[in-house]
């Protein structure tokens, strides 16, 4: 069910890799900190050297689609590729200060706020897996959202200064396109989780009648 809801920056005081699924098992004593700042760690193990997040418990993806069948976008300049992104709004569990216990639906339904204004009645989880599995030992959860209600502006907090698209869901792919042509970077993330956005999909599960999986989040 939905729940309402100090960094480390010395390598000293890091306790590397905080993986969920309970059949992974890590041999810590295999592992070397080359490095550990606020937001990332490096870690070696033996011939591998990859990338811990400190102080969170993985990231939320959101894949949400408003009653007109649009589904939403944010579009924001990323540092590390030097370049404007289209993506899924989305966001790191638990890394926000007093939300270390946050879970990954709350997570979920506080990013898709933050960044599109939008608050969702009814969430999914779809999927779980690796973000980038050769870099990183981050997983993400993929969500879907339904009945969403704007609330708000969205764009984003601090430093954030985020875009949101709404985007007819027949003319996803095109729109898409039409993006990268102009130089903007697609995260190949947004065609994977359009694999769960199908209009049938909308009709086996509509705003009122959830799967098994489903939560409402008791918004009116």
């Amino acid at each position: 069910m939905f729940e309402l809801g100090a960094s480390k920056s010395a390598a000293q005081f890091y306790e590397p890799i905080n993986l969920t699924a309970k059949s992974q098992k890590v041999n810590q004593s295999k592992q070397a900190i080359q490095y550990a700042g606020k937001f990332l760690a490096l870690i070696k193990e033996e011939n591998w050297e990859f990338v811990d997040r400190v102080n969170a418990k993985g990231a939320a993806l959101i894949i949400g689609l408003t009653a007109e069948q649009n589904i939403l976008l944010v579009e924001q300049y990323r540092i590390p590729v030097h370049a404007r992104t289209i993506e899924f709004p989305a966001g790191i569990i638990g890394d926000e200060p007093g939300l270390s216990n946050e879970t990954s639906t709350a997570a979920a339904l506080r990013e898709l706020l933050e960044e599109t204004g939008y608050a969702a009645k009814q969430i999914e989880a779809l999927t779980t897996g690796p973000s980038c599995s050769g870099l990183t030992s981050e997983r993400v959860t993929l969500f879907r959202a339904l009945g969403l209600r704007r609330t708000g502006n969205g764009g984003g907090v601090g430093r954030e200064e985020i875009s949101v698209h709404e985007v007819p869901l027949i003319e996803v792919v095109t729109w898409l396109a039409a993006k990268a042509n102009t130089g903007i970077l697609i995260d190949p993330k947004v065609y994977a989780g359009l694999f769960f956005v199908t209009e049938s999909d909308v009709r086996r599960a509509p705003v009122g009648t959830p799967s098994a999986e489903c939560c409402h989040t008791g918004q009116d």
